[in-house]
């Protein structure tokens, strides 16, 4: 979540952080983040200080309180005294404005990281897949899937809204005794992997006619 007033900031970070695979909501004051923040907690936040309705270390203050999820600032006030008070605050970072782009992002990653989140977790709506335990769950129910739905899935979940078309899927993939998936078989596994996620209704997996499927972002 991004946590900024400044539209031409917001623009650059929106499609930065974007570009890099991440799904970003924007709060443009106090009272929108916190909003947000109840309704469904981020994985990280950059937070401004100087913002319309009030401080954003007053912000960092309750989150660290309610949630403890990380926070980075990304702030022009470079007092040793901000940063310290940011720090104090147990902010996971402080990063003045202007920053490098390449610089911000490994920042990102270094937090998620130490924070146990990790930047390899694959997330769309309520779904979460796990590459490193092999684990997908909806909302909180864990989903058992097979080898071959798992690689179908993973792969559509690494690029939400992108187009995968049939023969895209079945040249990247191979059932467990290591034959090519035939195109009948793609049908029925798909059919599977919604049943499973109880996308019956295909809200998620779209079907575009005749050329393949996407996952709805």
């Amino acid at each position: 979540m991004l946590v900024e007033d400044n539209e031409a900031i917001i623009l650059g970070l929106e499609y930065l952080l974007r570009q890099e695979g991440y799904q970003v909501r924007t709060a443009r004051s106090l009272r929108e983040a916190e909003e947000m923040t109840q309704k469904e907690p981020p994985d990280l936040i950059l937070l401004d200080i100087m913002l319309p309705d009030g401080s954003g270390f007053d912000f960092c203050r309750l989150v660290k309180r309610k949630n403890d999820i990380p926070v980075i600032f990304l702030t022009a006030k470079e007092g040793e005294e901000d940063v310290v008070q940011g720090l104090d605050l147990g902010a996971d970072d402080y990063i003045i404005k202007p920053f490098r782009n390449r610089e911000l992002i490994s920042r990102i990653k270094s937090v998620l990281r130490r924070n146990g989140e990790g930047s390899t977790l694959l997330r769309c709506r309520d779904i979460t897949l796990n590459p490193e335990t092999g684990k997908v769950f909806r909302a909180e129910k864990e989903i058992s899937l097979t080898k071959l739905e798992y690689k179908i899935l993973s792969a559509m979940l690494t690029h939400p809204g992108r187009l995968f078309t049939r023969e895209e899927i079945l040249a990247g993939i191979w059932d467990i005794s290591n034959n090519f998936v035939n195109d009948n078989t793609l049908s029925v596994t798909i059919k599977r992997i919604r049943e499973k996620l109880g996308d019956e209704d295909a809200a998620i997996i779209k079907t575009v006619r005749g050329i393949g499927y996407r996952i709805e972002k």
